[in-house]
């Protein structure tokens, strides 16, 4: 039995699909349907369900399943381990990451760690939130990058650094020389927010009704961008993460406002997969991650944050 078979087996129990596991090994879909049948023909069982549209696996194909993660995980480190010195870390690492992340969190890091892993290739793709999870349950990914992660079958994700939430407001607004605002004189503001199906609009709105304080949005966008282009224009007020809106206080086109009394604040996470231990190159770009300082914030009219 080839080793290959098993990777194709593994890639398949994990897409659920024979045409996304072809994709991932370059192969045909025809070619996976053969090295499935081949298993099957081996052991003597039916290791795949194929009578619906996203196939599963028997009872028997799961018990290979944990057999063959193991074998395929053990020979992919044992490869890199012998091809790279000990004290360096070389191959690609392929990561998806949320718009807002990409733009604004992840060039620092990005650069920190490949100044000190130089024969490290990280190529990065850009999604939207839900599309970063699939990308990597496809095994379109090796690692995602998201904002305010739940919990999924299949993914686990680590915390790298917790946002803090502001108000932005247009130069010219009542509230711009503020140092801190609180809930209260926020009352008939027009707010800017993002779409309803964003899981940080659901997030913020738990964090707020922890002040019993609602917001009713009078527009909605789908990414923080065009939130940040509408303030500026005098549309209304949001609540947008520091780390995005640097560059606007530092050239004066926002003006940026600490909630008094609340701590509101934006996870980020490195997402990867649970049934897989991530070989040595994405294991150093999380500890990168996780250790790389914050992008230097833009002092904000109080510079005492608690």
């Amino acid at each position: 039995m080839h080793l290959e078979t098993l990777k194709v087996f593994c890639d398949l129990a994990e897409t659920k699909s024979f045409s996304k596991a072809a994709e991932v090994n370059g192969i045909t879909q025809s070619a996976v349907s053969q090295q499935i049948r081949a298993l099957e023909l081996k052991y003597r069982v039916s290791l795949v369900e194929r009578n619906r549209k996203a196939c599963g696996l028997t009872p028997e194909g799961r018990t290979l399943l944990d057999a063959a993660l193991r074998i395929v995980d053990t020979y992919q480190a044992l490869g890199e381990r012998l091809g790279s010195p000990s004290d360096n870390v070389a191959g690609k690492i392929r990561v998806a990451a949320e718009f807002s992340i990409g733009l604004h969190e992840l060039p620092d890091r990005l650069d920190f760690f490949r100044r000190s892993h130089p024969d490290v290739d990280v190529a990065v793709q850009y999604f939207h939130h839900l599309q970063v999870c699939e990308a990597v349950v496809a095994g379109e990914a090796d690692l995602g990058l998201v904002s305010y992660p739940q919990a999924r079958p299949g993914l686990k994700f680590q915390i790298f650094e917790e946002d803090r939430l502001v108000l932005i407001c247009h130069p010219d607004h009542r509230l711009a020389h503020r140092k801190t605002v609180p809930f209260g004189q926020l009352s008939g503001e027009r707010f800017i927010s993002f779409a309803p199906d964003a899981g940080s609009v659901r997030a913020v709105e738990r964090q707020l009704r922890k002040h019993q304080f609602d917001i009713t949005p009078t527009l909605q966008f789908d990414n923080i961008e065009t939130v940040k282009r509408a303030v500026e224009i005098r549309r209304g007020i949001a609540l947008v993460p520091k780390n995005t809106v640097r560059t606007e206080v530092e050239y004066g086109t926002l003006a940026a406002i600490e909630l008094e009394g609340a701590h509101l604040v934006r996870p980020l996470a490195v997402v990867f997969k649970t049934a897989r231990t991530p070989l040595r190159s994405p294991q150093n770009f999380i500890a990168s991650l996780c250790s790389t300082p914050s992008p230097t914030p833009v002092s904000l009219a109080d510079p005492c944050l608690t």
